[in-house]
């Protein structure tokens, strides 16, 4: 008898604490207003709408459901980097977004390579983007431009007969730099239109063009000088691969600190509460389909 009671009571203290831990796996309520829940803190929609005001300009009205889910995907990946930074005790807990991000980047990227791997990093990335490092052939020139083909007649010849270009033009060009001789800097064929390309890279040095007509004018030409296509050295390029490199390890590292945050922060997306059809990348459906 007293063995058939213990029995009886433990089933009910069974059925007790299983109830109990289902009571405690349901999910708690969600305020109308959260967009998301995040570590176990509610993201208000209204938080939403302000970021989508500082970053689109726009009041979400006129963005399609792409661009908020976007949006969105963004926002609640800064904040995750927030928090990270705020648990791993680089910025207090209401840090802005941005500092929270750079305090992340900058405690990670300090284990950067020595000179050596440096050196070394810098001459394989020249090797392997050769086309980022080639100048293609140039010209330094001089222009006068007037209004019609009789001035520009009489100005080429003036500078036929010996008048230097640069007097001429800062007489009688109507165009731009005219007070500075005309000169228009060094310019690849890419620089310049179509139709002037030609002609003026067929220039000897010193040589004036014929009198080119436009919708908006006359043109001359002098070629100043030429400079041949050439590859950059390295050594000039040095920096500006360096900020490549750099560039690169962050974004790099950003994404590994945003999938180390996710992973580490229950982020829920209540999609019901939004005014439109989220697709991003903290969706069930795409989680889902991830995890298989």
């Amino acid at each position: 008898m007293i063995a058939t009671r213990m029995s009886t009571r433990a089933a009910r203290l069974g059925w007790s604490v299983i109830l109990l831990t289902a009571a405690c796996q349901r999910a708690a309520p969600v305020s109308p207003d959260a967009v998301a829940s995040l570590g176990g803190s509610e993201v208000r929609y209204a938080e939403f709408e302000r970021y989508v005001a500082r970053n689109a300009g726009e009041t979400g009205i006129a963005l399609g459901s792409d661009v908020l889910s976007e949006l969105l995907d963004q926002f609640l990946d800064e904040r995750l980097l927030a928090r990270l930074a705020a648990d791993r005790g680089l910025v207090p807990p209401a840090a802005a977004p941005r500092q929270a991000t750079d305090a992340l980047l900058t405690a990670d990227l300090r284990g950067e390579a020595g000179d050596g791997d440096v050196a070394r990093d810098t001459a394989r990335y020249y090797e392997a983007h050769p086309q980022e490092f080639t100048r293609p052939e140039r010209v330094r020139l001089r222009q006068i431009l007037t209004e019609n083909r009789a001035a520009a007649e009489a100005a080429r010849r003036e500078i036929v007969a010996g008048a230097p270009f640069e007097d001429v033009a800062r007489r009688l060009s109507s165009g731009p730099r005219a007070d500075s001789g005309g000169y228009q800097g060094e310019l690849a064929r890419g620089d310049l239109p179509p139709s002037f390309a030609d002609l003026i890279f067929s220039l000897k040095p010193g040589e004036v063009s014929p009198v080119v007509p436009a919708d908006y004018g006359f043109h001359l030409f002098q070629v100043i000088e030429r400079e041949p296509a050439q590859r950059v050295p390295l050594a000039a390029a040095r920096e500006e691969i360096l900020a490549r490199l750099r560039q690169q390890n962050a974004d790099q590292l950003l994404r590994s600190l945003v999938q180390a945050a996710r992973s580490r922060y229950n982020v829920k997306v209540h999609e019901r509460n939004l005014p439109f059809g989220y697709a991003g990348s903290y969706s069930d459906e795409i989680h889902a389909k991830k995890t298989r």
